[in-house]
């Protein structure tokens, strides 16, 4: 591969417009969630009896929340691996491999056996899919947040870095929004049947459009940069350990409300309020989906808002609303009237989404240029994978309690606790450097 090298001046002339980047960046990422928050929505009601019958209803429930934390376990090996491509070869090359793994495993998983069909052979494939899904979603975030800010100016980073994070949003209400139209289309006979099955087949034709779009977009001009002056680590993985230790605690502290509050929300909250407050599951579908809709305003807005007081100070913020929040809303739930659960989508979603948008800015501000993949996508791996054991701790802790009102608002505040705590330090630790600027960080790497 050649590499011309280019000024700062040069690369803000790339032929990728960082807006058109930005855009298609979150579409990319868009169509990655889908795939993702696809197995959410049906793992919180189709899973169990589909691949874990024998296990009974609790049994099956169980198992399937199982089936999400597996992802999020191997996410840091995956995150590992396409952070070393990410930082070695390229951000653009490594999100087409990560999008490519992502949309086959979601198609394949629409062609399983079902226990009825084949024993527990469909349960034992379906988790094999859900650890290379895991896999690929361990590159995918931290990459689509690096195309976003490494083409933009260090001005306006902080809200281009919130733009691609509109993908798990726009990716949850594609997915919920498919599945009320199956629920009103489909007897539940036959979307327990067959009808499961067509979200995931629809990865197939959607993995062309986000390779298409992958395929549009530029190599970032940072990254351009740090090749042709020769700054690769040839292992950035102990590379980002040996010299930011403390960063990466840091964020993966700050990225644990963002990440545990969508698997709350979106996985644990539908089967709770299913199962143990009586709401139908289109009513839980159409409340999930006017907060999603209603991100699609508000994380652009805080992303605007981190560009002006900081992506620390705007994910402090986000936290310590949560944490007041937190129990009265779920106080609230009890009662089981729609407009009360549409109230708590909305506020549940837009104090989190604040820590949620101004993430990427925060973390883009911990970590230089030459290991930052890795260091991106390693940090949000980890906390990605203690939010996927959210569902089950918070099962857990209901059944314990007797499904008491206050249980999942523990799991929460804990949370909430964790990254305001991770963003005040974030907040007065020194930024690093950018590319032009020179110091220890920017010397080329023996590790």
């Amino acid at each position: 591969m050649t590499v011309t090298a280019t000024t700062p001046a040069e690369s803000a002339a790339s032929a990728s417009p960082t807006r058109r980047v930005a855009w298609a960046s979150m579409i990319g990422t868009s169509l990655e969630s889908f795939d993702f928050y696809v197995f959410a929505y049906f793992s919180a009601y189709f899973i169990g009896p589909l691949f874990f019958d024998p296990l009974g209803d609790f049994g099956g429930t169980l198992a399937g929340f199982s089936t999400i934390a597996v992802a999020f376990i191997v996410r840091p090996l995956g995150a590992a691996l396409f952070g070393h491509m990410g930082d070695r070869l390229g951000r653009r090359a490594t999100l087409l491999w990560t999008v490519g793994v992502m949309g086959v495993a979601t198609g394949l998983i629409g062609l399983l056996p079902t226990y009825a069909q084949a024993g527990w052979l469909g349960a034992i494939l379906l988790v094999v899919l859900r650890v290379v899904q895991g896999l690929s979603l361990g590159g995918e975030w931290g990459g689509s947040i690096l195309l976003a800010t490494e083409h933009s100016g260090p001005v306006k980073r902080a809200f281009y870095a919130a733009i691609p994070q509109l993908g798990s949003p726009v990716g949850s209400i594609l997915s919920a929004a498919l599945f009320i139209v199956m629920t009103l289309a489909l007897p539940a006979e036959e979307l327990a049947a067959w009808g499961w099955r067509i979200p995931f087949l629809l990865a197939l034709p959607l993995l062309l459009v986000s390779l298409y779009l992958r395929w549009s977009i530029d190599e970032t001009p940072v990254f351009r940069e740090v090749v042709a002056e020769g700054r690769r680590d040839r292992v950035p993985f102990l590379a980002m350990f040996a010299r930011r230790p403390v960063a990466i605690v840091v964020a993966i502290g700050a990225a644990l409300l963002g990440i545990g509050s969508y698997s709350l929300m979106n996985t644990y909250t539908i089967n709770y309020g299913a199962e143990q407050l009586g709401f139908s599951f289109q009513d839980l579908l159409v409340a999930t989906t006017i907060g999603g809709l209603l991100q699609l305003v508000t994380i652009p807005l805080f992303g605007s808002l981190a560009t002006r007081i900081g992506s620390a100070r705007v994910v402090a913020w986000g936290a310590l609303g949560t944490l007041l929040i937190t129990f009265p809303m779920y106080y609230l739930l009890q009662f089981a009237t729609f407009p009360i659960l549409v109230g708590t989508m909305i506020i549940g979603g837009i104090l989190p989404t604040m820590s949620w948008a101004a993430l990427g800015g925060l973390m883009n501000d911990l970590f230089p240029d030459h290991f930052r993949y890795s260091a991106l996508s390693v940090s949000y791996a980890i906390a990605a994978t203690v939010g996927g054991f959210v569902p089950l701790v918070t099962i857990a802790i209901g059944e314990a309690s007797g499904y008491a009102w206050w249980h999942p608002g523990i799991v929460l505040g804990i949370l909430s606790l964790l990254t305001l705590v991770a963003a005040f330090v974030a907040a007065r630790m020194r930024k690093a450097p950018e590319v032009g600027e020179f110091d220890d960080a920017r010397e080329p790497a023996t590790v």
